[in-house]
């Protein structure tokens, strides 16, 4: 899984610039990927060629030639959040305390889309938008997961006496990060208030019973679908996650909460499908999973 923004592209060629984090030499790298028949294009919806334009930033799913592009997504980004006003076709949305305010523009080939799953579009009601990127803002494309039925205030925290599970198990999605300069990694909807750990401290208490951690944590996550598992570090605090207390329909029913939001590399290279928008997923906290040799599975794991 590549993240990066579009040098060139060519029929058969991929030209990318693209962050490393490590190495004797952080920085900019440049990366260049072959492209075939079997390549998917997306930019809100079906895309091709004509849409890796110089500039864009993409998210690229790596073929089984290791650097061969199997599927890119173009300027994806998402909005998460409550409904602050509507006017028009231009929603105001709040998106958390890490992630600020943004307005989206609902286009009218996306709006009836997005009004099936998404009825209530008043200020107070939550919103999950898959959108791209625009010099004007966010483009939403189609709804994220189908609206709750209910305002934030109202959700109802978990019993004080539930027991909090070794293995979480819910809906896992994915967030843009905050002006794409968010490391890779997940943001938990249960990071501590108290001290330097990083929480919110009006976070809600959400609908799973979640035990506490800190920034730079690490959990292990499990696509359910896939049966792909990783190690991944906490990196912010997703307090908004905790106040969509609904399931994900990508391979079963999964049960209530959203237990994760990842960052799209990491979501990607579990297997996740950025314009889906969920998978199923189970969540390890403490030590990360060890596999034979002491590394962290990438395939299926025992659980």
């Amino acid at each position: 899984m590549i993240t990066g923004t579009v040098l060139d592209a060519s029929p058969h060629l991929l030209i990318l610039s693209a962050s490393r984090q490590d190495g004797p030499a952080p920085g900019e790298i440049e990366i260049r990927l072959a492209m075939g028949d079997g390549t998917t294009v997306r930019h809100g919806g079906r895309g091709g060629l004509a849409a890796l334009r110089p500039g864009r930033s993409v998210v690229v799913r790596l073929g089984e030639a290791r650097l061969s592009a199997d599927r890119i997504w173009v300027d994806i980004s998402r909005v998460t959040g409550t409904i602050v006003a509507c006017r028009g076709a231009t929603v105001e949305v709040d998106m958390g305390p890490h992630r600020g305010r943004t307005h989206v523009v609902i286009p009218p080939h996306a709006f009836e889309r997005v009004l099936v799953r998404h009825p209530r579009l008043e200020p107070g009601y939550l919103i999950d938008l898959i959108c791209v990127r625009s010099p004007d803002g966010p483009r939403a494309v189609r709804p994220g997961t189908s609206q709750p039925g209910y305002r934030p205030d109202d959700l109802a925290p978990p019993d004080v006496a539930a027991p909090v599970p070794d293995v979480l198990r819910g809906t896992a999605t994915w967030f843009a990060g905050a002006g794409g300069g968010t490391p890779d990694g997940a943001a938990y909807p249960a990071v501590d208030s108290e001290g330097d750990a990083g929480g919110c401290a009006d976070a809600p208490s959400g609908c799973v019973p979640f035990p506490y951690l800190s920034l730079g944590s690490d959990i292990t996550v499990r696509n359910e679908c896939t049966g792909r598992a990783t190690s991944v570090p906490v990196v912010e605090c997703g307090c908004v996650a905790a106040r969509y207390c609904d399931r994900c329909v990508e391979c079963d029913t999964s049960p209530r909460g959203r237990i994760v939001e990842l960052t799209p590399a990491a979501f990607v290279g579990l297997g996740g499908e950025l314009d889906t928008g969920c998978f199923n997923a189970a969540v390890r906290t403490g030590a990360p999973l060890a596999m034979p040799g002491g590394a962290v599975s990438g395939g299926a794991v025992s659980w």
